[in-house]
């Protein structure tokens, strides 16, 4: 796992260790400007080997302060640069001031307003030290366009590439790109949230973390109380963000246990023809190790479903009284309700049944979906023990005041962040919410988040594919059986769910994911 900062928390941790007295904001300044260099170095070796022509473009704030330490630097190296400022010199912070006139005495400072793009022409390399992690307004339209022409040179964005919030991961005043704005984004100590949100990973290019070493000095972790982790890895041996209860697993060469110590896992099905979603739900649960699962079925289904399914069992299930009986048997530890089930009245009073039983469950599509227009009542009902797993859509209509400062691109900030709004969701909620997306957000009601993000080097765009979710759904389901706590249950299973996407590759469908999760968790053991 990474953590991931907001753009308060890396203020307050650089603010922290300056007042320490372990760093001074130029010696910060002098490694930021030093990590980008090396940086380009590595990612472009043939600039290494010999010099070429850069252009620097340097913002009004401290991050033109990192832009004119860069093009010092590449002029130490024997590079032919040109330097651009937007704004007044006399108006830089005073850090930034010392390294504009440390330039200024090297080469000249040419204003940027109202340049052409005929500066990039000839140019190898391009920095973007305009706008770093404290943009708060659209950038001008002159400075949009400039920054949003088709270039040759290679270009890295420091920090951020201009006009992405750190925060949100929304371009402020830019047109959404298809490809990035940037060839290489460079970041200090920790990525930042809109590194890996929305239009973050679109626009960034590959992304690079130079460690400034201030994180652990003076009062810096004690200024980020609440981290958001990026997870990049399966999650097995990790104890949920909610609870310390570890999860149940059979150790290798343990001869005594048996399908219960595993759990055993109830999907209920919608009637014919819609129980192919709940039988992909409860594949997956099966798949990603509970030791039973069983398919609560209404009648007039059981005929469609016994002629499709083996490993898993059926139960009658005609409607919420014969629920509440079934869930006498305690052995039913986890619940798995929304896929296929259809929206109604009836799938109201099913949900409500189950959660009146205080078992681990998780909430999808229709189970949401029948509550939109009085979201009030199932929060009363819900408890720490469930996770609600909405899209975009559904989400919007269980909390559309958070989905609406979340959705507005003219919102930015931490209250314009996909993390804010799942974070607000769990506390309304009072349990673990997982807003999907290839950003998934997982969030407790006591804040802690992860991102669960399928970009960069493990974008998985085929699981854009229908019943994807519902094997999602029963990934949770499974892992919740065995004794995982919610929220650790929702983020490993994104992760599989995402890792199955990636192995399988081009051409797969629902089914393939739960038939490939195998292979998976036998590549986690290598």
């Amino acid at each position: 796992m990474t953590n991931l900062l907001s753009t308060a928390q890396m203020r307050a941790i650089e603010a922290a260790a300056m007042a320490s007295g372990a760093v001074s904001g130029l010696e910060l300044m002098e490694r930021a400007g030093a990590g980008v260099v090396d940086a380009v170095m590595r990612a472009w070796p043939e600039f290494a080997a010999t010099p070429h022509c850069a252009v620097v473009l340097c913002g009004p704030g401290n991050n033109g302060g990192d832009g004119f330490v860069i093009a010092r630097l590449l002029a130490g190296q024997g590079w032919d640069v040109s330097c651009y400022l937007l704004g007044d010199a006399g108006k830089l912070p005073p850090d930034a001031r010392v390294n504009h006139d440390r330039w200024d005495g090297i080469g000249t400072v040419h204003p940027l307003e109202d340049q052409d793009p005929a500066i990039f022409e000839g140019i190898d390399l391009v920095v973007d030290a305009v706008f770093g992690i404290g943009i708060s307004r659209p950038l001008s339209e002159p400075l949009s366009k400039l920054l949003s022409k088709w270039r040759p040179a290679k270009w890295v964005a420091v920090d951020v590439p201009s006009g992405l919030c750190a925060d949100s991961g929304k371009l402020v005043g830019r047109d959404v790109p298809l490809t990035g704005l940037a060839d290489l984004t460079v970041t200090f100590e920790a990525p930042k949230w809109g590194h890996y949100l929305a239009d973050g990973p679109i626009v960034c290019g590959a992304l690079e973390v130079v460690p400034l070493d201030i994180l652990n000095r003076g009062a810096g972790r004690r200024a980020i109380p609440e981290v958001v982790d990026v997870l990049s890895t399966g999650l097995n041996n990790v104890v949920g963000l909610q609870s310390g209860q570890s999860p149940k697993r059979s150790e290798e060469g343990r001869t005594d246990r048996h399908k219960y110590d595993r759990g055993h896992a109830l999907v209920l099905s919608g009637g014919p023809g819609k129980t192919g979603a709940a039988r992909l739900a409860a594949r997956g649960a099966l798949r990603v190790g509970a030791g039973l699962v069983t398919l609560g079925v209404p009648p007039s289904a059981q005929m469609e479903v016994a002629c499709q399914v083996m490993s898993i069992m059926l139960a009658r299930v005609p409607d919420a009284e014969a629920l509440t009986g079934l869930l006498d048997d305690k052995r039913f530890n986890a619940l798995c309700l929304g896929p296929g089930l259809g929206v109604s009245d009836a799938t109201r009073t099913l949900v409500l049944a189950a959660l009146d039983a205080k078992r681990a469950t998780v909430l999808d599509a229709d189970a949401l979906a029948a509550f939109q227009h009085d979201p009030e009542t199932l929060f009363a009902r819900l408890h720490h023990g469930c996770v609600l797993t909405p899209h975009a859509g559904e989400f919007a209509r269980l909390f559309p005041d958070l989905a609406e400062a979340w959705r507005d691109r003219s919102v930015i900030g931490e209250p314009g962040s996909k993390v804010t709004a799942v974070r607000e969701a769990a506390n309304r909620a009072g349990c673990t919410v997982l807003l999907k997306g290839a950003d998934t957000v997982v969030a407790v009601p006591d804040g802690q988040t992860r991102i669960v993000a399928a970009v960069y080097g493990r974008a998985a765009p085929m699981l854009a594919t229908a019943g994807s979710g519902d094997v999602l759904a029963g990934f949770i389901t499974g892992l919740m059986a065995q004794g995982y706590a919610p929220s650790a249950a929702a983020s490993r299973a994104a992760w599989l769910h995402q890792e199955c996407g990636r192995m399988f590759g081009p051409g797969l469908i629902a089914e393939d994911l739960p038939e490939v999760l195998p292979r998976v968790l036998a590549a986690e053991q290598t």
